[in-house]
């Protein structure tokens, strides 16, 4: 991969006011300073294991495989871990910068809320008072993790511009910053200025670290495929992350929405053009003024209007294959998978098991699919319940 500082090609860099750059300047020495440091990265293993539940398992789907009839599938079971994604492996390794670096305070933005969660539970456990940035429309679709993140202490704040989603969040969030340059904001996606998609890379990469070594153990080789849902991409980067080296097939699906031929998809890569985004140059959606767009999903972590910088490189350089899924095909593997399985997936990883179902059934039995199951469906059964209701009656 070529990356220069800050940069996956032309993707990425830094595009933020001064005061802004600077504590990126100090996050990014802090960064360098302990990445490879032998005593920060066994603090750091050690909650993991100890405090966040991992490793997670890779479990051979069997009866999906069977209903599918086609290639073998595993499920890369994040939304065991610990608060039910796979938000907490950035996050504690982001908390424990911010613990070295002496802050006292972190701010957050969230989508779905996983991500306000697993950082509200962290500065609990570490005693820093937490503030989250959540869009006025993602609080009513996600209430039940809204009372997570107030039962462990942080403070909601529930933002009423724009269209009231995950980039008004981060917008919100980053201003809050400018207010508090004393305080340390947690970015939870693989998105936003450098040093922020080089950090959430190399804290989610346990999943394929864990992945890898796990099929190689069940199988004795590598799988064909690795399917991951992308919003801003955190998931899918350390899903894909142990795999881009090797012949493995990679497969980002972004949120098509009511259909990419409309205007109510969060399709960034497959409908989008290159431009600046939330301090980073990547793919995003804007409108005929140039400005971001509104998006849409049903997946509340999947309505954000650009991706990561590293996703645009692999998109561009051809390494990852990405499509989309819309809301009812979502819906459907959601569906699928909680009745063959008994595991009730998150909305968002349901993408990604809408574009396994479309292709397990066109390969042989001997190719293996590994899906990243990037959280549980918990927080998603009153919406789905909503929308099947409004589908009947129409």
């Amino acid at each position: 991969m070529t990356e220069t500082k800050g940069y996956f090609g032309q993707f990425g860099g830094s595009f933020v006011p001064e005061p802004i750059q600077n504590l990126l300047d100090q996050l990014e020495a802090t960064f360098e300073q302990y990445k490879d440091d032998p005593e920060f990265i066994a603090e750091y293993k050690h909650y993991l294991k100890d405090y966040s539940g991992r490793e997670t398992p890779l479990y051979f789907a069997e009866s999906l495989t069977d209903h599918l009839g086609g290639a073998k599938i595993y499920l890369k079971r994040e939304d065991l871990n610990h608060l039910g994604s796979h938000k907490l492996n950035n996050v504690l390794g982001q908390i424990l910068l911010a613990k070295r670096m002496g802050k006292t305070r972190v701010i957050a933005e969230t989508g779905a809320g996983q991500h306000g969660v697993a950082t509200a539970a962290a500065a609990a456990k570490f005693g820093m008072a937490c503030d989250v940035y959540m869009g006025a429309e993602d609080v009513e679709r996600q209430r039940l993790n809204v009372f997570r993140m107030e039962m462990m202490g942080a403070t909601v704040h529930s933002v009423e511009t724009g269209t009231k989603t995950l980039k008004d969040a981060v917008d919100a969030a980053f201003g809050a910053w400018m207010a508090d340059l004393d305080a340390f904001y947690v970015l939870g996606s693989a998105v936003g200025p450098h040093p922020y998609p080089t950090i959430v890379h190399e804290f989610q990469k346990v999943i394929s670290e864990e992945s890898k070594r796990q099929i190689l153990e069940k199988e004795g080789r590598l799988p064909d495929y690795v399917i991951a849902c992308v919003g801003g991409g955190s998931n899918a980067i350390g899903a894909f992350s142990e795999y881009v080296a090797e012949e493995v097939g990679l497969i980002g699906v972004e949120a098509a929405g009511h259909g990419l031929d409309t205007d109510q998809h969060a399709a960034t890569m497959t409908k989008g053009t290159v431009g600046v985004v939330d301090g980073m140059k990547t793919y995003a959606v804007f409108g005929q003024d140039g400005k971001v767009a509104p998006v849409y999903s049903i997946s509340a972590g999947l309505d954000y209007p650009g991706v990561g910088p590293e996703h645009a490189f692999f998109k561009d350089s051809g390494r990852v294959e990405y499509v989309a899924a819309t809301d009812d095909e979502a819906v459907q593997a959601l569906l699928l998978l909680s009745k063959t399985e008994g595991i009730i997936p998150a909305i968002e990883s349901s993408h990604a098991i809408a574009e396994a179902i479309k292709r397990a059934p066109q390969l042989d039995k001997d190719k293996i699919i590994i899906i990243n199951v990037s959280g549980r469906g918990d927080k998603d059964v009153a919406a789905i319940a909503d929308y099947l209701e409004a589908k009947a009656a129409k």
